[in-house]
């Protein structure tokens, strides 16, 4: 096995290596086993031709009177509407696209209405527990049942007694931790009860099961494109208009007004989308998430959640069978989730783990605590307790699987950590 990368294939080379599996493909180097897709997912072939596609006529978006600039308007146009259909858009909502998923949050932090109060759990990613002002913040619950009581509870007190504030819920769809699936039509059901709205966090959830924001009954949804299988620097914000064009701009500056006079505060700013779409935007990052939007909205998304949940059975039963290694999850361990499974190693420092897996096995994970350092740290603790171990680990080890991984992969996975693990670490 190598242990370093010698050399770097070119483009033409790159495009040429597809790693096998039904679906949509996604580009690859041989050799290397990459099981670390809740952090960037490789890049679709789809994303990688429609970038190539456009590029020769790469131009300003909007405004520009020329062929080039006409058509990369239109593209940039039809993906916003691609992204859209692909979430089930309602014909009122606002499609509008950030760097990504904490970009996007960030965006909705912003338009919320002077005093809202937004009701999350502590178990959220940094980007959904961060960028509030003014915060509910739930216990990580430990179960879904327990996720919609709390937020009944919750909701039932701030309106208790008239209250009449704004209210914002904001949850994850999947924890980017466990993989565990959050009750989102239920939260949202509860949401709809006490008169609050709810954003949906779909940076994990998106790329491996259909998402609907309108039959899910949810206001706002924000994803990743890099999650997304096209990681070319976009993002999405989907929602309600209303809060979008009554706050000031995300950003200041072209294309997000629509006139400027002679002084400061002589501005009139544009409504829809263009509003926080200030500054020449990432036309290739759009069109890129449009075609991965368009093949997987062709595919059969049924038949590539069953082999992902194969795969997903096949990499946690292995992992439970090897002494040492506990799985982190904060439901029970028959929750339903998806391909993201995180865990802890009795005595072993996960950094040396995943050093040695890269090294010796060419194998890519993650290790540490996931930008969820409260949730991460939580079941580390729950881990060792559960286990009987002295102490708890400080950090976890993450593999998380997608397009393009195959049952070799999760068995080079095990065998290699297998062997890892029975080799006493270097003094």
């Amino acid at each position: 096995m190598t242990s370093v990368v010698t050399s770097t294939p070119s483009a033409a080379e790159v495009a040429a290596l597809v790693e096998p599996g039904s679906g949509p493909r996604v580009l690859g180097v041989p050799g290397q086993i990459n099981l670390d897709y809740a952090a960037t997912a490789p890049c679709a072939r789809a994303a990688a031709d429609a970038v190539a596609e456009l590029l020769p006529w790469y131009a300003s978006v909007h405004r520009g009177a020329g062929a080039l600039s006409q058509r990369c308007t239109l593209e940039y146009e039809r993906a916003r509407q691609t992204v859209g259909d692909f979430v089930g858009a309602r014909a009122d909502d606002y499609v509008i696209f950030t760097r990504n998923t904490t970009d996007a949050l960030n965006l909705l932090a912003h338009v919320v209405p002077a005093g809202t109060i937004v009701v999350t759990f502590a178990g959220e990613h940094h980007a959904n527990l961060l960028p509030w002002r003014n915060t509910c913040r739930l216990p990580v619950p430990a179960s879904p049942a327990e996720a919609i009581r709390s937020l009944y509870a919750a909701l039932a007190e701030l309106r208790r007694g008239g209250g009449t504030e704004e209210i914002l819920v904001s949850v994850t769809g999947a924890s980017n931790v466990t993989g565990e699936l959050w009750p989102i039509r239920e939260l949202a059901a509860a949401a709809k009860r006490f008169g609050a709205r709810i954003a949906v966090d779909a940076a994990q959830l998106a790329p491996h099961v259909a998402v609907d924001i309108a039959e899910l009954d949810v206001d706002f949804l924000a994803l990743s494109g890099h999650k997304l299988y096209a990681p070319f620097g976009a993002g999405v914000l989907v929602g309600r208009s209303d809060w979008l064009d009554a706050a000031e701009p995300y950003l200041f500056g072209g294309g997000a007004s629509a006139r400027v006079g002679d002084t400061t505060s002589d501005v009139r700013w544009a409504q829809g989308p263009a509003r926080h779409e200030a500054g020449t935007p990432n036309l290739l990052g759009a069109v890129a998430l449009a075609a991965v939007c368009t093949e997987l909205e062709a595919a059969d998304r049924d038949r590539l959640e069953r082999e992902e949940q194969e795969l997903l059975a096949r990499l946690r039963s292995g992992l439970a069978a090897i002494e040492g290694v506990a799985e982190l999850r904060t439901f029970g361990a028959d929750a339903p989730r998806l391909g993201i499974v995180s865990f802890a190693v009795a005595g072993r420092e996960s950094a040396e783990i995943t050093a040695a897996l890269a090294r010796g096995h060419d194998i890519g994970v993650r290790d540490g605590l996931f930008c969820a350092h409260p949730l991460a740290r939580r079941l580390l603790t729950e881990a060792a307790t559960r286990e009987g171990w002295a102490r708890p680990a400080t950090t976890a080890i993450r593999a998380s699987i997608g397009l393009g991984t195959t049952r070799e992969h999760v068995t080079a996975f095990l065998s290699a950590l297998t062997t890892i693990l029975t080799t006493p670490p270097a003094p």
